[in-house]
């Protein structure tokens, strides 16, 4: 039975991500929540205005508590230790995610694409990692999970410029930005530059496409039961990234996501292909 603290932070966090979930079978829907309650707590923190950083440091610290054997009376925490230990996380990959959760309080751009693969790997290729073991997935799909983690995360930053923008953080390398012509990703400089603008977000939108690609290649390693929900995300990830190549300004007028509607007959179609 999932817990209603865990419940309420996932379905209020991501709609695509939960209605996608709502196809695994019962106990594995469970353990995505617990996962997803957890990193959706700790970007929470990081990302609230004024950013939350003594509640930060002492969700780690929980972390810290639980993951030596202590009950912290966190469900959130305890929840997602004692996933860890069943599924046989690497211990690593926790650390690496609120490592890069950190860098959220402490660091606002990134030079180059090299700079903000660090962050990457912790914000959203070990999540993946994660999912690789929830499902039980053998060691050769992990290339492929922690490709469609970064390409998911990638969309969010484009999808959330204007948002990041407003947190004082731009995802994408200054380098890419100056080949461009671009100071910066705002409004304004959207509206001195809408072609230039435009053309960056088109290129980033085919890294996103190159990792998503490899990611997709590895799908076959997911057991028929699972690939549903999992091709879902990957497909209304897909639309998202076409509604804003279509016209990239949208970024800064609205937050492009799938509506429910969508997202479910998204999974009924992959229920019947399957």
């Amino acid at each position: 039975m999932i817990d209603r603290t865990i419940y309420d932070i996932f379905r209020q966090g991501s709609r695509t991500y939960f209605y996608s979930t709502l196809f695994f079978p019962p106990p594995v829907r469970e353990d995505v929540f617990s996962l997803y309650s957890f990193v959706r707590t700790a970007d929470d923190y990081v990302d609230a205005v004024p950013q939350q950083v003594e509640e930060f440091y002492a969700f780690t610290d929980r972390y810290a508590a639980a993951a030596a054997g202590e009950a912290t009376g966190d469900v959130v925490v305890d929840s997602f230790v004692e996933l860890a230990g069943r599924k046989g996380f690497d211990p690593a990959w926790t650390e690496a995610f609120l490592g890069s959760m950190e860098r959220d309080i402490t660091v606002g751009s990134y030079q180059t694409i090299g700079d903000l693969e660090a962050y990457l790997y912790g914000s959203s290729e070990v999540v993946g990692l994660m999912m690789a073991r929830v499902l039980d997935l053998a060691p050769e799909s992990y290339v492929a999970a922690r490709n469609l983690g970064r390409a998911m995360q990638y969309v969010n930053f484009i999808r959330d410029i204007a948002e990041d923008l407003a947190l004082g953080r731009t995802y994408f390398p200054r380098d890419e930005m100056e080949a461009f012509g671009l100071e910066d990703l705002s409004e304004a400089s959207v509206s001195r530059d809408p072609g230039g603008f435009a053309a960056f977000v088109r290129f980033q939108l085919g890294r996103y496409r190159e990792w998503q690609e490899q990611a997709e290649a590895g799908f076959w390693h997911i057991p028929r039961r699972y690939r549903i929900p999992i091709r879902t995300a990957s497909d209304m990830y897909r639309w998202t990234a076409r509604t804003i190549e279509r016209d990239p300004a949208v970024v800064h007028r609205r937050k492009v996501k799938p509506s429910v509607v969508r997202i479910v007959s998204g999974a009924a179609s992959n229920t019947l292909k399957a």
